[in-house]
């Protein structure tokens, strides 16, 4: 086990990690932008409420070279290893203000065989990447990205008794993510609106986001929340046995602007809701 404090170099000892060793982290603020390489690691916490990872990227932000960081480059904690596993902690982009900074990363996961149990994900627009990136995205950002951010392979990850807060699109991504037992909290934005996921599967895959028994919340104020849009033609969501807050949209779902997504998104409700746009299924 590697025990890690407050104040000491997070990335310096996950760098050190082996394979299967569990990184302890206990209460306190980690003010730290981090990747993880090694697999099967265990990242711990003390409590989603007593021990926070933070960063304040954003996308607007210019790098050294005078370059935009980009959503994707925007995140506290990267994943870029397989068999990942975050318990028990909380990690927030604390940038606010996306609606003059743009996109925030809290978490970016690109490996495969991911869990996290009992944290608290914070940030606004864009919380929670799942990869992998949209094949078009991936050629786009040749050269941009570091390879581990735009490989072309299948991310399976899995999120137990969380919760997860932001405004616009806070989980998007490719990955196959089974949020179980999570609270899903949406927050006042200045914009006014909001949508929880932002999928954007290509056609072949067969499994997206699931969202089993989650409870859709909100901070006091908000209203006119969507559960999902797609982000990509294709997009698969699932939401099965939640209970939804008065905050969210009596339609449920948005086209995303002015495409023709509602002819190819795959969404799904069971149970069925009334009065929701007519081309989300009812069972899937």
């Amino acid at each position: 086990m590697i025990v890690v404090h407050p104040g000491e170099d997070l990335q310096a000892a996950l760098d050190r990690a082996n394979p299967g060793e569990i990184i302890q982290l206990p209460p306190g603020d980690y003010r730290a932008k981090a990747v993880i390489s090694t697999g099967g690691v265990t990242l711990r916490g003390a409590g989603a409420d007593r021990t926070r990872i933070l960063w304040d990227d954003y996308a607007k932000k210019l790098d050294s070279r005078g370059v935009e960081y980009n959503t994707f480059r925007t995140w506290t904690v990267a994943v870029c290893a397989d068999g990942v596993t975050m318990e028990d902690l909380a990690i927030v982009n604390d940038a606010l203000h996306p609606e003059v900074k743009g996109q925030e990363v809290a978490l970016t996961v690109y490996g495969d065989g991911f869990t996290m149990r009992r944290c608290r994900l914070t940030s606004t627009q864009d919380t929670l990447f799942l990869g992998p990136l949209p094949r078009d995205l991936i050629a786009r950002y040749d050269g941009f990205l570091p390879d581990p951010l735009r490989r072309d392979i299948s991310c399976s990850q899995r999120f137990t008794d969380c919760l997860i807060e932001g405004t616009v699109d806070f989980i998007f991504g490719c990955g196959r993510a089974v949020f179980e037992d999570c609270e899903i909290r949406s927050l006042l934005d200045a914009r006014g609106t909001g949508y929880v996921a932002a999928p954007a599967h290509a056609l072949e895959q067969t499994e997206g986001f699931l969202f089993r028994r989650c409870r859709f919340t909100a901070e006091e104020g908000v209203s006119g929340i969507y559960l999902a849009r797609p982000w990509r033609d294709y997009g698969l969501c699932v939401f099965r046995d939640c209970a939804y807050g008065g905050h969210i949209s009596p339609l449920g779902f948005d086209k995303w602007n002015d495409t023709e997504r509602d002819k190819t998104a795959r969404f799904y409700e069971d149970p069925p809701v009334a009065g929701r746009v007519p081309w989300v299924k009812a069972v899937k």
